[in-house]
């Protein structure tokens, strides 16, 4: 393999934490043990660059392996050999039970097939996960043969264990010292690498949302959705990664195993691990009635109840599982929730404690490309920093920096920190450094819209409480409002009802003869205006339409001679103007659109945004005057068919709509205006 500049970077930033990715795969293939078993090895004889060490290592790990490791139909072979020599070292996992009957504690070995092994009390009050579903460890297994000869005797014996998980705790401010020397880019691009994933060849959404789940791992009483197609990885971080997430695989979950074990006081898995993930969610259910209840409970507090007494836990709830569908048929058919149990499909209560929808479908299928066979963080070192950070929060960053808009719920605003809390401890790993504008921007977006995800649903089901979906923040006092959308819902030719940024407009031009004689169809068009410092008004479009260059003409002399009423004290003479004309239709001339940019000039002057869903249409001329419009049936009718929710029209064409279909009129909202000050108030709204 040869090393490039990140594997170069890591190695001499931390030496003794990396292991080759390539290497993990070769041994997880070969002996039945999760990923992390691997690393831990490996991390502990190969954590190096140089091939000899490497080559060396490697030898001692498989030799390690195939004497340690049970493979299918060698169960005897084993316990022939502990009887043989007394005792063995084997890697398992270690499970245990209380059998009241002889009030002592029993382990199971399930490669070995053993249920019933002496385990000492001092070993399980120590390793208490051991009762909640088990963990990995090395072990010494003894072999009693006088115990074997009593009737009803348990000859095999626990004599010392080891967990399979990092025993260093200042690992973090090792991380947090490494992460000073790389980019926000080359940090990305090493988490991916430390969980087995090439980032070179993903888009950003594809990054972004293989980051977002790894949030889970590192804050506490995190609940996240992730629903998408077959073959993406998605319960891999969970199952192989790290030793603190456990995995539920489809059937029954119990209320004794997931929280609280009645009978016996015994902390269940939420108490146990960081992570439980409930992989193949669709095939999963409680064995008590009240078991969505105790957990709709837990994941709104943290807390649940056991008789009189309240239990607190911190661990995050990961619900996995798969469309049968594409996403688009998906939100045909029905909601993004589909695919959950009945007890929780339509439960509007359930899904708002959900604080991130993960767009599954934004995930590549696993391939042979998207695996890594570079450098990266052993799996022990990554999950035991992940687990540190827990207690840290990012939330201060940007209190006072970031302001989220009013669509905005007290539970959409906890949903949006803790998201975003987590993304910034995943980059920036030590509480001081200093994340970027750009970074806490992109951590604040992507919380947003996987929130926002959430909340459509809810609005889809029918809740009236969710019915104002339109998230949005400002970056400083004086910043610029941004609206954060689903690309899901959105389509390029279709309005959608999310608010634009200021200077974009949406319009329809007309139609009719162009200037060389042509019969042009009336088409939409969005107007897209940025101002700076300058003068004057520049269009970008390459050639420019001369149609559309008269209507900018008109615009602006009316933006200049009215500048009072429409922008108030603000100058736009001292203002530059750059203007694109974007065509989504056949139609290219872009005539007759002078209403609309003379919104989009004072919208992108005034920082304010056209209200979502709105197309504007109409001609002003030099003078100020409104033209008439030929054709607003026409124009209601596309209107409706791009997906608008509302129209606004010069006055002078309300008389024309008289053969406008009932079924139309009640699809889109018909306003009128009477001249650029009427439509500039009714564009921006509130």
């Amino acid at each position: 393999m040869e090393l490039d500049d990140l594997d170069r970077k890591a190695a001499e930033l931390l030496d003794g934490f990396l292991v080759r990715k390539d290497l993990v795969r070769t041994f997880a293939r070969q002996f039945p043990v999760p990923t992390y078993v691997v690393e831990f090895l490996l991390g502990r004889y190969c954590a190096s660059t140089d091939p000899e060490e490497i080559e060396e290592g490697l030898e001692v790990v498989q030799r390690q392996l195939k004497s340690r490791t049970i493979k299918a139909g060698e169960e005897e072979l084993f316990k022939a050999r502990a009887r043989e020599k007394g005792e063995i070292k084997v890697i398992d996992l270690i499970q245990a039970r209380l059998d009241t009957k002889n009030d002592t504690y029993m382990a199971s070995l399930p490669s070995l097939r053993l249920n019933d092994v002496r385990i000492p009390d001092e070993l399980v009050s120590e390793h208490e996960r051991m009762l909640t579903g088990g963990f990995y460890a090395e072990l010494t297994l003894e072999y009693d043969a006088s115990i074997a000869q009593e009737q009803g005797g348990r000859p095999f014996g626990i004599r010392a264990l080891r967990e399979i998980q990092l025993s260093k705790r200042d690992v973090l401010d090792e991380l947090a010292r490494a992460r000073r020397h790389f980019s926000t880019e080359e940090w990305k691009a090493f988490l991916l690498r430390s969980t087995g994933i090439e980032a070179a060849g993903l888009s950003e959404r594809q990054k972004d949302a293989m980051l977002l789940r790894m949030v889970p791992f590192v804050e506490r009483n995190y609940n996240v959705v992730e629903l998408g197609p077959r073959g993406t990885g998605k319960s891999h971080l969970f199952q192989q990664v790290s030793p603190y997430a456990h995995l539920i695989s489809g059937g029954k979950a119990t209320v004794a195993k997931m929280f609280v074990n009645n009978a016996n006081g015994q902390r269940g898995l939420v108490c146990q691990y960081d992570v439980v993930c409930f992989d193949e969610v669709s095939g999963i259910s409680f064995d008590n009635k009240d078991g969505v209840n105790i957990m709709k409970g837990y994941m709104e507090s943290g807390e649940f109840s056991r008789g009189k007494e309240s239990i607190r836990a911190d661990g995050s709830i990961v619900l996995v599982g798969n469309f049968d569908v594409d996403v688009e048929h998906q939100q045909r058919i029905g909601h993004l929730f589909g695919p959950l149990p009945e007890e929780m499909r339509h439960d509007t209560a359930f899904m708002d404690r959900i604080h991130a929808f993960l767009p599954g479908w934004d995930v590549p299928k696993v391939s042979k490309e998207l695996l890594t066979d570079h450098f990266g963080l052993v799996s022990d070192f990554l999950s035991e920093c992940w687990s540190q950070l827990r207690n840290q929060s990012r939330v201060s960053q940007w209190q006072g920096r970031v302001f989220f808009g009013g669509a905005l719920s007290g539970r959409d605003t906890n949903a949006v920190n803790k998201t975003a809390s987590g993304l910034l401890k995943l980059l920036y790993p030590g509480d001081d450094l200093t994340p970027s504008e750009e970074d806490i921007e992109w951590a604040i977006h992507i919380a947003m819209e996987a929130r926002r995800r959430v909340k459509e649903q809810q609005k889809r089901i029918g809740a009236a409480e969710f019915r104002n979906t339109h998230f949005s923040y400002t970056m400083g006092e004086d910043g610029v409002e941004k609206f954060v959308a689903t690309p899901e819902l959105q389509s390029d030719s279709s309005i959608g009802n999310d608010p634009l940024e200021p200077g974009q407009v949406w319009s329809i031009t007309p139609g009719g003869q162009t200037a060389n004689g042509q019969e042009e169809h009336p088409g939409l068009f969005r107007i897209e205006v940025n101002e700076g410092p300058g003068t004057g008004v520049k269009i970008l479009n390459k050639p420019v339409p001369p149609a559309f260059r008269e209507s900018v003409g008109y615009a602006e002399q009316n933006l200049y001679t009215r500048a009072g009423q429409l922008v108030g004290d603000k100058e736009p003479r001292q203002h530059e103007f750059t203007i694109q004309l974007r065509a989504f239709d056949a139609a290219k001339s872009g005539s007759k659109l002078g209403v609309a940019s003379l919104i989009a000039m004072s919208s992108a002057l005034l920082k304010r945004s056209v209200r979502g869903g709105l197309i504007v249409v109409g001609e002003i001329n030099l003078g100020g005057s409104i033209e008439p419009i030929h054709n607003p049936v026409t124009l209601v009718e596309i209107a409706v068919e791009k997906g608008a929710t509302a129209i606004l029209m010069p006055v002078t064409s309300r008389k024309m709509l008289f053969d406008l279909s009932d079924e139309m009129a009640t699809k889109v909202d018909i306003q009128f205006y009477l001249d650029a000050r009427d439509a500039l108030l009714k564009s921006l709204g509130d």
